[in-house]
């Protein structure tokens, strides 16, 4: 039988360290619950954080929304710099340390802890802890996730864990603070490349499908507020002159068990169902509906195209991968015409004006975009798996940190 007070997540083996319960070494308090109007004359209105505003690397301070409360409560949820935050509900365990202290009175709601360490305990070294043993998926195992999960006072209170002294706990704390930050900056690095090279890729493909290839062409105005120029011999026209558009049909479970196993598209591409069967033609599929409108896609041989999709055919004039690559660059979610749920009619994307270069065009501008693409998503596969291995050492430096196995002077 499993020994309830041993903390399996934080395997520890060094001598020095006690096993105890967070509640001998933390204070815990749950916020309070919203209150939207005042209970007593002597209420106060103050700004208060609730799970949203809480994240790994610290707390969101901006926007804050307001709730009522007495004296009492504020003075015992008051948020101070160095104060630990824990979520009690949704992602739960998900912990920050307070970094300044925001510009008005500021309490907690009820769904989140307010930590405080007992006698001196470091809430920086508990929240790294905390990461650790949400790494561990530690919460999935003492919060139900069967309805919603909750982590408790009494839960957070009665975990049990191996903690060192003090003056060790902030050890800990300062070198993981210093040597996580140093991994931050370099995530941060890396992510700011995927983007300037997502931009790289929009800039490329956007001059590829208006201007061509050739930076000597001579142009003219198209008449296309969203276009400008275009080489002289492109044609400008809508997109029912070179393509037939069909919205796809609502498909039930049953009609699919009947029909066969073969793909099924929808808003956001491939929805389910792998298929053997091979047929000539390629289409553009168009997602239509919610927040994946716009949404571009290619399939082939035989599919279903579900509501949420318009399925583009083209004919003899344009390419198929061309009025992808076009549709792509124009991004077709901004024309939306619902504010509730953002919808594309058919009608709409038929008479839309586009270029249409010659066909021997189309397919030099075509390859060149398979080929920069090719370029810059090998750049960005190292860039994420770059990433991947800064926040696995991330993990593994926490994770020797708390359980003893690096030592810390």
């Amino acid at each position: 039988m499993r020994n309830e007070s041993e903390p399996y997540w934080q395997p520890c083996t060094a001598v020095n360290w006690r096993r105890l319960q967070v509640k001998r070494a933390f204070a815990i308090t749950l916020g309070k619950m919203l209150q939207s109007s005042p209970a007593h004359a002597s209420d106060a209105e103050v700004t208060y954080l609730k799970a949203q505003h809480v994240k790994w690397d610290g707390i969101t301070l901006a926007d804050l929304p307001t709730m009522w409360a007495s004296e009492a409560e504020v003075n015992a949820l008051l948020v101070k710099p160095g104060d630990l935050l824990v979520c009690e509900g949704g992602e739960v365990g998900r912990s920050g340390i307070v970094g300044v202290s925001p510009k008005d009175r500021t309490i907690i709601q009820n769904a989140l802890h307010l930590v405080r360490g007992r006698n001196g305990a470091d809430p920086r070294f508990l929240n790294y802890l905390l990461r650790h043993a949400f790494d561990q998926g530690w919460f999935n195992v003492i919060c139900n996730k069967s309805t919603i999960a909750h982590f408790t006072a009494e839960k957070f209170e009665d975990m049990w864990t191996w903690l060192p002294d003090n003056s060790q706990q902030r050890a800990i704390a300062d070198y993981l603070d210093r040597e996580t930050a140093r991994i931050d900056a370099l995530i941060v690095e890396k992510e700011k490349l995927l983007d300037l090279l997502a931009e790289k890729r929009r800039a490329l493909m956007t001059r590829a499908v208006t201007r061509g290839v050739n930076p000597n062409v001579p142009l003219r105005d198209s008449g296309i507020p969203w276009l400008g120029k275009i080489p002289a011999h492109w044609d400008a026209v809508a997109l029912k002159r070179v393509a037939s558009l069909k919205s796809g049909e609502f498909i039930s479970s049953s009609q699919i068990d009947a029909q066969g196993d073969f793909p099924v598209f929808g808003g956001n591409g491939l929805r389910g169902y792998s298929s053997s069967y091979t047929h000539d033609g390629e289409h553009v599929l168009i997602g239509r509906q919610g927040a994946l409108c716009g949404n571009i896609n290619y399939a082939s041989g035989r599919f279903w195209a579900s509501e949420h999709a318009v399925v583009v055919t083209t004919g003899e004039k344009c390419m198929v991968r061309w009025i992808g690559e076009l549709l792509d660059v124009m991004h077709l979610n901004q024309y939306s015409q619902s504010a509730a749920q953002p919808g594309l009619a058919v009608e709409f994307i038929d008479n839309l004006q586009v270029p249409i270069p010659p066909i021997p065009e189309q397919k030099t501008v075509v390859e060149f975009s398979a080929g920069a693409n090719t370029r810059l998503d090998n750049l960005r596969k190292v860039s994420v798996r770059t990433i991947g291995l800064l926040k696995e050492r991330r993990a593994a430096l926490i994770a020797a940190a708390v359980t003893g196995q690096l030592e810390v002077t």
